[in-house]
């Protein structure tokens, strides 16, 4: 729906103060950063992660008593959604080499590099390949290349300070090092990132970074090379096999602790499978569907945390996951497209963010978890009160976006973000000449499982890449090195794995143990909730019509 009158009055305050706005930006007289000393106090007083009593301790599994989100904890502390005696192991349903779970961005790029590395590859996926994270990524993806300008060192110290310099640096250096051959990668298997004339890629800044090293496709980086990657897997048909609608449940292990396959859930058929292999590859992505604190998300369907919840109960310690990621730019409005992500690009074009007398309030590029909580600031009653009121009796600010193209020229916009421009179209609203209407959307999941800068678990033979790892990111991860993750680390998991089931083809009889002493494990913490994991599917239906369905004659009685 395009904006209703109350909204086109207030944007005219924005268009008041647009013109001596635009005028300062091109004068390089930014509204000031926060200072370190600054951020602190905001953070706490105003960003989720700190709002009283919305974590618990695990009480379960190998990292018992770390305090993390109640939502989170909840799946931990589940039973398995099987019976792990009727699942029969000895006659498996598929073998490989390397078993991928996952068919994103991380999972994508390992298969490529296992298979080119000598191995067999099977990928396993909940949705359709590419149904992921990655495809709805939109802004870029980091890389020091620039010669003179920038280098790893640079994008080192940036990772470092965005995750609170808390970040594990092993990857932190792995990721900054490998980040140049990634998209040189990329770019040899026929991504086509945003160019200028001369064929030099295009880049621009993400908040908290001190060099433009953002290169990217458009407002649809994610999506142009996860359908890159994916052709080119799907090229691999002799070395690389694709199970669709079929998510993993279990990961199984052999007597001596080793990962050699997984159970997968036929979504179709609701038939239990067992592949065997001799290496595993998490790959599972996040965790926005379990809707944080109630948050809306950009995530994709799929993104439960299953692969979290199958790695824990083998014995896989987890870590960051204290943090959670709010992009500070979701739309709020039009209802219908709450949620969805405007790409931090648009601030890096320039673009202001404003409250409901059209006041800049924020430096645009702040970190993330800074800038969200900024907004949240701005929107509460315990805070500024500055926000913008939304029809539905919600609150937002503005993204200025039509200043992008006061700035740098008309039909920018529409030529730089025709993802967002087409979007909004839809809905009767123009971004070239209407601002946006955003706030704080749950986004990523900092955390995840613990690895080494090999990708490798404590579990011989398991690996993971991607978002459902930790460590690189710290407490907050920055724009552009999400994308890079999944390709840096997805490629090394690949090469890794091919490399290990080279040395070891030993493996003995699969079991499913470590799934029931976990089983007892919850019961005896006296964790009485009925509770089963992985969700695999979010559930949307309304609880009176799930209560119903229950009963006995709510569809009447059949003759």
């Amino acid at each position: 729906m395009p904006y209703p009158e109350s909204l086109k009055k207030l944007i005219e305050k924005v268009e008041a103060t647009r013109p001596a706005r635009v005028e300062r930006k091109k004068n390089d007289k930014e509204f000031p950063p926060l200072k370190l000393e600054e951020r602190e106090p905001v953070l706490r007083n105003f960003h989720p992660d700190f709002i009283e009593g919305t974590r618990r301790e695990i009480k379960v599994g190998p990292s018992k008593g770390y305090s993390i989100s109640n939502e989170v904890v909840d799946i931990l502390e589940a039973k398995s959604r099987m019976n792990p005696d009727l699942v029969n192991l000895s006659e498996p349903d598929f073998e490989t080499d390397v078993l991928v779970i996952g068919a994103g961005g991380a999972g994508t790029a390992a298969a490529i590099l296992a298979a080119e590395n000598g191995a067999k590859v099977m990928i396993a996926t909940k949705l359709r390949h590419g149904d992921a994270n990655t495809m709805m990524a939109e802004g870029g993806i980091q890389a020091a290349d620039k010669v003179g300008k920038d280098s790893p060192y640079y994008h080192y110290l940036d990772i470092l300070g965005g995750g609170h310099f808390v970040n594990d640096p092993e990857l932190v250096y792995t990721i900054v090092q490998n980040a140049p051959d990634a998209l040189r990668w990329l770019e040899g298997l026929g991504t086509n990132f945003s160019k200028f004339e001369d064929g030099k890629m295009k880049t621009m800044h993400g908040g908290g970074t001190c060099r433009k090293r953002m290169h990217y496709a458009a407002d649809i980086t994610g999506a142009e090379i996860m359908k890159t990657i994916r052709d080119e897997a799907r090229n691999h048909t002799d070395m690389i096999d694709v199970i669709e609608f079929c998510p993993a449940v279990e990961i199984a292990l052999d007597d001596q602790g080793r990962c050699v396959g997984a159970v997968l859930y036929n979504l179709e058929t609701a038939e239990y499978l067992f592949v065997k292999a001799m290496a595993v590859i998490m790959a599972t992505g996040g965790s926005g569907r379990l809707h944080i604190q109630g948050f809306m998300t950009t995530n994709h369907y799929g993104a439960t945390a299953d692969g979290l919840v199958m790695a824990y109960r083998a014995g896989v310690p987890i870590s960051f996951l204290h943090t959670v990621q709010y992009h500070p730019t979701g739309v709020v409005f039009p209802e219908q497209a709450e949620g969805i992500l405007i790409t931090e690009k648009f601030r890096g074009a320039g673009a202001n963010v404003l409250n409901v007398h059209g006041e800049q309030f924020v430096y645009e590029r702040e970190p993330r978890d800074v800038e969200a909580a900024c907004i949240i600031r701005e929107c509460s009653p315990k805070g500024r009160g500055n926000g913008v009121p939304t029809p539905t009796g919600k609150f937002g600010v503005w993204l200025d976006s039509p200043m992008i193209d006061m700035l740098k020229g008309e039909g920018t916009v529409r030529k730089e973000f025709p993802g967002k421009h087409i979007l909004f179209r839809r809905f009767g609203i123009d971004i070239s000449t209407e601002p946006m209407l955003i706030h704080p959307t749950l986004h990523y999941q900092n955390g995840g499982l613990d690895i080494n800068n090999q990708c490798e678990t404590n579990i011989p033979g398991l690996y993971a890449a991607g978002e459902v790892s930790a460590g690189i990111h710290g407490e907050n991860r920055l724009m552009g090195n999400s994308l890079l993750d999944v390709i840096v680390f997805g490629r090394i998991a690949g090469t890794q794995a091919a490399g290990y089931i080279r040395e070891h083809d030993d493996a003995g009889p699969a079991n499913l143990d470590h799934v029931k002493r976990y089983n007892k494990e919850v019961e005896a913490a006296g964790i009485k909730e009925d509770r089963i994991a992985p969700m695999i599917l979010p559930d949307y239906s309304n609880p009176e019509v799930r209560e119903k369905q229950l009963t006995k004659d709510y569809f009447g009685t059949l003759s």
